[in-house]
């Protein structure tokens, strides 16, 4: 197998454009594309015409506009090629069925903007993606809108912000004499998850219902060994990664990295990073194609953030940098970074769009399942903080202070073992426990969980940095000396805003109590990051850069908390589920052999020492009648929660009743789990789950 022969094959890409369109309608559609112009009907019936051939070329029979509504997954709807044309069959895809779809507008989450009646909704070709072939079918990447207007996709507002950012940081470096038309925001999603052997995943409701364990007592062993971590892939998963691979790279996806994660039945996959756009795009499919796979080997893949009570959960770290269409990465600091002025500035814009923003930031991660994950040992605590390292933190300081910066010689590293080649240290560590971390040319946000789409937090990355431009270039543009006015807004943007910057343990038990001396947010739960979408400063940036309307604001807002009072709601009827229909039978089944044993014991008239049985038996009932009583209460929290009141109040009240009552139910199961024998448990245990894949 060659890779160079497999990679893109099944994309309609820049090669294979070349190749199929005229020479001057590809000049045309690569002249729209960078000036950001319309296609004609013209270009688009060339290219339409192109990509049907060669699709059918690769055995496709249909074509699908491949779009991504506010579900967090995509959608299609197959067309295919066949028309009429005098009563003969021919096979016919123009340019007017390229540029434009149509779907139904009101059967997608929409915030309140579509009623069931207003139904027609169209979906618009983005020729900055590429088209690909999956499952025999053309899919052509597209953005999603309802008929008046409304954006109803995770795709449109990405674009916009990525014309936002590359407006505002184009600005800049022209003023640093820089011959500059675009900056791309370039990103790279490191994705972990879970595999599982497909027998248990089907025998547990709740791993079936919501992607994860609502009960379940902890194995009798974990990660605690940490023997997993980067340890020899097993067979099995193995031959699913290469099977993956395989298929990722013929959609174009860069598919780099793979290796065991910290938890057992956990792993990572990590792609060369590209432009933010496909970058999306193609996270998208990774995911999708992560399930598939895995069922081609009998496995199951759980995206959730948090599958698993006891061991590491899931993210994806969002690796995310600027560079130029001179081929500059915006934030590589040079040899020299206290005397490099772009990078200082580049570099102060991030420093001040996190501080000011840190409440969009969190909103950006605020999901049911990732609730579970930040915090808990194992990814970045809620407060949103910026690592810089102690080199550039060094810098920031001495410029903050006025004085000269002290720079550190590198050495090399050195391991007392003298035929080891030798290599240069880097001049600061890494901080895996930091929320948003400068990584040597790049930026990277830990805490967006595994199951959630990467455009929502570079739609915020990019809308944000864009703003600091802004307004620095605004500054900048009217200032008589540009060398001192840049020092003069690195050095005010530190002063007022280096609180944001720590580069110490997030872990730390007193790092919370020091953030709020800081005055930084502490934003708990989902429920207390959503609203910051439709906050007042929020609403003002996106409406500048044209991002987010108002309305649209408060839509998604509407979107995320509904979103999230529907996920609770689901867990909890599947624990109730669970507990009334298996688990408490199963229990009592075990306390009626129990005490048949003891009625045994007791006709024999043998002075046998039955305490412990009888001790058993007590505990299993005291267990018993909490959670039957728990179960109730469950029930009863999820009609509290529901009564009739704004949404914002709805998703606080699912907080702090139904999320508790759920853990209090959980308490009680897993601990009738620990006392059950095995063989009347209804569930395979976390044991059974974690270490199926041998």
């Amino acid at each position: 197998m060659s890779i160079k022969n497999i990679f893109g094959s099944l994309v309609f890409n820049d090669t294979v454009m070349q190749k199929t369109l005229s020479r001057e309608t590809y000049a045309k559609l690569q002249e729209c594309i960078r000036t950001k112009t319309s296609i004609t009907i013209d270009i688009a019936n060339e290219v339409a015409e192109a990509m049907k051939n060669w699709a059918m070329e690769h055995g496709c029979t249909h074509y699908t506009h491949w779009f991504q509504p506010m579900t967090g997954i995509t959608a299609e709807k197959h067309d295919s090629f066949i028309a009429t044309k005098n009563g003969e069959l021919i096979m016919e895809f123009r340019g007017k069925e390229l540029v434009k779809g149509e779907s139904d507008a009101s059967s997608f989450p929409s915030g309140g903007v579509r009623a069931t009646f207003e139904a027609r909704g169209y979906t618009a070709w983005d020729p900055t993606s590429y088209a690909f072939i999956k499952d025999n079918t053309l899919c052509i990447p597209t953005v999603f809108c309802s008929y008046s207007g409304e954006v109803l996709d995770k795709k449109t507002p990405l674009l916009k912000s990525i014309d936002a950012i590359s407006l505002q940081a184009s600005r800049v470096l022209r003023l640093f004499g820089k011959d500059v038309h675009n900056v791309n925001s370039e990103v790279g999603a490191e994705q972990e998850y879970f595999l599982i052997d497909k027998a248990v995943y089907k025998a547990r409701p709740d791993l079936v219902y919501t992607g994860r364990t609502l009960f379940g007592a902890v194995a009798s062993k974990g990660q605690e060994l940490d023997d997993h971590y980067f340890g020899c892939i097993k067979e099995r998963v193995a031959k699913f990664m290469e099977e993956l691979d395989i298929e990722l790279w013929k959609l174009g996806v860069y598919a780099k990295t793979e290796h065991n994660e910290v938890a057992p039945a956990q792993h990572e996959l990590a792609p060369i990073y590209c432009d933010t756009n496909r970058a999306t795009d193609q996270n998208q499919l990774t995911m999708e194609l992560m399930k598939k796979v895995a069922g081609h080997h009998n496995m199951a893949c759980l995206l959730h953030e948090k599958p698993f009570k006891g061991v590491n959960g899931s993210g994806k770290h969002n690796n995310w940098s600027l560079s130029s269409d001179l081929g500059e990465n915006l934030f590589d600091p040079g040899s020299t970074p206290e005397d490099n002025l772009q990078f200082l500035l580049f570099l102060s814009a991030v420093i001040k769009a996190v501080d000011e923003y840190q409440g969009l930031l969190r909103m950006t991660v605020a999901t049911a399942g990732n609730d579970h994950r930040l915090g808990a040992n194992e990814a970045p605590t809620p407060i949103v903080t910026l690592f810089l390292g102690e080199e550039l933190t060094g810098i920031l300081d001495a410029i903050a202070d006025g004085r000269v910066y002290s720079k550190r010689a590198r050495c090399e590293f050195e391991m007392g073992v003298h035929v080891l080649p030798k290599f240069l240290k880097d001049t600061s560590d890494r901080n895996r426990t930091s929320p948003f971390a400068f990584t040597g040319n790049k930026f990277e946000f830990r805490m967006p969980g595994s199951s959630l789409s990467i455009s929502g937090p570079n739609i915020i990355i990019n809308t944000i940095v864009a703003e600091e431009l802004r307004q620095f270039a605004d500054e900048l543009e009217n200032a008589p000396d540009f060398n001192e006015a840049v020092k003069a807004i690195v050095k005010k943007t530190i002063i007022e805003h280096r609180r944001i910057i720590f580069n110490g343990n997030s872990y730390d038990k007193t790092w919370p109590k020091e953030a709020e001396k800081r005055g930084l947010l502490c934003l708990k739960s989902a429920p207390d990051a959503i609203p910051y979408l439709m906050d007042e400063k929020s609403i003002e940036v996106f409406e500048r850069h044209g991002v987010f309307t108002r309305t649209e604001c408060v839509s998604r807002t509407e979107i995320l908390l509904e979103n999230y009072c529907k996920t609770l709601d689901i867990e909890a009827l599947t624990m109730i589920q669970m507990a009334q229909r298996d688990i408490l039978p199963a229990v009592t089944t075990y306390m009626n052999e129990l005490m048949e044993n003891l009625v045994k014991a007791e006709s024999l008239h043998i002075a046998l020492d039955m305490s412990a049985q009888k001790d058993l038996l007590d505990k299993l009932t005291r267990l018993y009648n909490s959670a039957s009583k728990k179960v109730e209460e469950l029930q009863e929290a999820r009609v509290k929660a529901n009564k009739i009141k704004p949404i914002a109040d709805h998703a606080q009240d699912y907080r702090k009743y139904v999320f508790n009552a759920m853990e209090e139910l959980r308490k009680d199961v897993d601990a009738l789990e620990m006392i059950t024998a095995s063989k009347y448990w209804p569930y395979p245990s976390y044991g059974d789950i974690l270490f199926s894949i041998r």
